[in-house]
Formats: structure tokens, sequence, C-alpha cells
């Protein structure tokens, strides 16, 4: 394979990790959006637990990104 096509499948691969990435940042955000509404409703507790739950997955999603960056530079 020559330069090029190399340089071309390198940003389809980007595109499509940046896509789902969005995609992901968007969920999360909506689920955020979804829990903040509903905590005015829920018990303290309730609230408390959702909130670590939904920090434990950014914090997961995190890890991964910053694992995936690393070995993206490594090469």
């Amino acid at each position: 394979m020559n330069r090029r096509m190399l340089e071309a499948l390198s940003e389809q691969v980007s595109s499509e990790w940046k896509r789902q990435i969005m995609l992901f940042l968007v969920a999360a955000l909506l689920l955020m959006g979804i829990m903040l509404g509903t905590a005015a409703h829920l018990p303290v507790p309730v609230t408390l637990i959702a909130a670590a739950v939904i920090s434990g997955w950014l914090l997961v999603f995190f890890l991964r990104e910053r694992r995936h960056k690393t070995e993206v530079t490594s090469r």
C-alpha cells in the first residue's frame, strides 16, 4: 500500500472513532440530563447511587480513550 492509501484509511478509522465517541457523549449527556431532571423527584440516596453509576461510566470511558490515545501515538 502506498502512503496516500494508508493516510486515507487512517482518516476513515479516525472519522469512525470520532463518530462513536460523539454518540457515546451524547448518550451520556442525555442520561445525565434525565437523571438530573428526575433528581428533584427521587430520594437523596437513589440520586447519589445514580450519580455514582454515571460517574463510573464516564470514568471507564475516559480511561478507555486515554489508553486508545496512547496506543495510537505509540505506533
